[in-house]
């Protein structure tokens, strides 16, 4: 979840600083709580600060200069959010910065502190920075200190590291957390995505589980395994995606984002044709996602049941493979991750792997990224970078994915499939309207969202969506379920919204809202054309585009969206970077 930035100049002299504090600036989607930078100039300069990387930089003077340097993010797991605490951390000869968690730090700083090193931060990492050090005093090398710290370690890491003594080399190591080596015109990088790195980098090189990288101003880079045995390492380009991240004429990237979606949806129909014959001799298919990734697995469910009849299961990742689960023969895995990058689904993945033979689809926004490479067979969405840690665009272009496979032997709704970007422009032309609703909810502490059949993974991605960005408490329910306990809840202060398409569902859904109505009066219906009648004047409503039933959850999410971001503005929040959260989950 930090993110993770390295530079050796390509000349002796050239100062890094300042592109540094850029790779961080990009790095901000993340999510992070504070910063720091460590250059080799005069010996190792270090500044580090609490909060946004504008305050680190707020704090560099023209006197720090080096020409080869690393900064981090950094999102607190171990130690409070304290500038102690920051990265990178360091000692008189070495310094570093890391990404994920040591599981066995307790023990091992316990020996540490028997040798008698000092720690000066409540962080894992610091055993890191002592067990190198103690490796450099031994008389290993940079290289052979590495490996052998390598092995010392339980847990998840990408780690970046910089010798006093060795000041043209920067090493890295990665297991389990996300880590790319970059290759400019005359600079090298090192980062946690290609994204920080893409202005500067003509290529990059995605380091797998294990690698060990080395590089040098006047050797170049070389990748090696925990034996020191060289490998190769396969170079992508890097693509013009990458550069695009900026917010242009919006306030903030997720109103860009939300308003990108008929665009990201119509790449993604263009970009992903489906074989016909992929499920072919398919008897289960497993679903393993988390977030906002397992609502839209929960959509896909109802999709390939009614469609495919092919019995489905949503598993949430970080909890699937904790109950020893039992992989049924010819199951059909599928791996949904905005970010590619999901550790909890990594794992999951992984242990589909190492006990059955079944095969692995991954659908995700990040070329290469690592459930990508894990996996069989890649569907990518086309939603292009997303900056916003509240993911918009990247879930309705899963959700094309998911429908373009569950209905892929149907033509009349593949047909039917081309009209959604243009009813999704629709929708966005409501958004004067939407915000007029999310400012009576941004009022409230609590809104309750309710919805049937497909539309209740829809009313739990809603929910999410307000909680995570206006800091609203928010609760998604099965409309259905709404008897049985949640409406204990309801009072007139207590916004509920109802998703309400028409169709099969419609008169049901119906009788829940007048079972709200006759005990609290704060209700909002999104609904449709064919729907808007049934409801009193009285009653708030977005009404949407009459769509095909069976794409109703795509079109819905777009209002909710709306909701979530116009009540935060109205409440001040940090909207792409909400509290305590991160784009990228590298961490259990």
């Amino acid at each position: 979840m930090c993110g993770i930035v390295g530079i050796i100049g390509g000349e002796k002299g050239t100062n890094v600083v300042p592109e540094l504090i850029r790779g961080l600036e990009r790095l901000e989607y993340r999510g992070y709580d504070s910063a720091g930078i460590a250059v080799i100039g005069n010996g190792i300069e270090r500044i580090r600060s609490v909060g946004k990387v504008a305050n680190l930089r707020g704090k560099i003077t023209d006197a720090m200069v080096g020409d080869l340097g690393i900064g981090h993010t950094r999102w607190a797991t171990h130690g409070k959010v304290t500038e102690d605490n920051a990265h990178p951390i360091m000692s008189k000869d070495v310094a570093i910065i890391h990404n994920g968690i040591i599981e066995n730090f307790k023990s091992l700083r316990f020996i540490l502190q028997t040798e008698g090193y000092v720690f000066e931060s409540e962080t894992d990492t610091e055993v890191i920075l002592h067990l190198l050090q103690r490796e450099l005093l031994k008389g290993s090398s940079p290289r052979q200190a590495m490996s052998n710290v390598f092995k010392m370690l339980d847990g998840t890491f990408a780690v970046v590291a910089m010798f006093l003594h060795f000041s043209d080399t920067l090493l890295a190591m990665r297991h389990k957390s996300s880590l790319i080596v970059g290759l400019g015109k005359e600079s090298m990088y090192v980062g946690s995505d290609a994204g920080a790195l893409s202005d500067s980098c003509e290529e990059v090189v995605y380091m797998e589980d294990g690698d060990i990288v080395e590089m040098h101003r006047t050797d170049g880079i070389v990748f090696f395994n925990t034996e020191l045995e060289e490998i190769k390492r396969r170079r992508h380009g890097v693509t013009s995606a990458l550069v695009n991240i900026e917010k242009g004429e919006y306030p903030h990237f997720m109103l860009k984002e939300i308003k990108d979606q008929p665009n990201a949806i119509r790449n993604t129909i263009l970009h992903n044709g489906i074989d016909k014959t992929l499920l072919d001799g398919i008897s289960n298919i497993l679903i393993l996602a988390c977030g906002t990734s397992y609502h839209a697995g929960m959509v896909a469910k109802y999709w390939f049941e009614k469609y495919l009849k092919i019995p489905s299961i949503v598993e949430i990742a970080s909890e699937f493979r904790y109950r020893s689960p039992v992989i049924q023969e010819h199951t059909l895995v599928f791996s949904i991750s905005q970010s590619g990058e999901t550790l909890d689904t990594l794992a999951a993945i992984e242990y589909v792997r190492s006990n059955s033979n079944c095969s692995t689809i991954a659908v995700a926004n990040v070329k290469n990224s690592a459930t990508a490479r894990a996996s069989d067979i890649v569907f990518y969405t086309q939603a292009g970078v997303e900056m916003g840690v509240a993911s918009t665009k990247a879930f309705t272009a899963q959700l094309i994915i998911l429908a373009s496979i569950s209905f892929c032997h149907n033509d009349f709704l593949m047909d039917k499939l081309k009209e959604i970007p243009t009813l999704c422009e629709d929708a966005l032309d409501l958004a004067p309207e939407v915000e007029k609703i999310a400012h009576i909810i941004s009022k409230s502490n609590n809104a309750i969202y309710l919805g049937r059949g497909m539309m209740y993974p829809i009313a739990l991605e809603g929910a999410l969506k307000l909680k995570e960005i206006s800091y609203i408490h928010a609760e998604g329910f099965a409309a259905g379920e709404m008897k049985h306990g949640p409406i204990a809840l309801i009072d007139d202060q207590v916004p509920v919204i109802f998703l309400c398409p028409s169709g099969e569902l419609f008169e049901k859904t119906l009788s829940n809202i007048q079972e709200v109505l006759a005990r609290g009066k704060n209700v909002i219906v999104i609904t449709d054309s064919n729907g808007e009648m049934a409801f009193p004047p009285d009653v708030a409503k977005i009404v949407l585009p009459t769509i095909q039933a069976e794409f109703a959850p795509i079109l819905y999410s777009i209002p909710l969206q709306l909701i979530a971001y116009y009540a935060a503005v109205q409440r001040g929040t940090d909207i792409d970077r909400p509290r305590n959260l991160a784009k990228s989950v590298t961490v259990e």
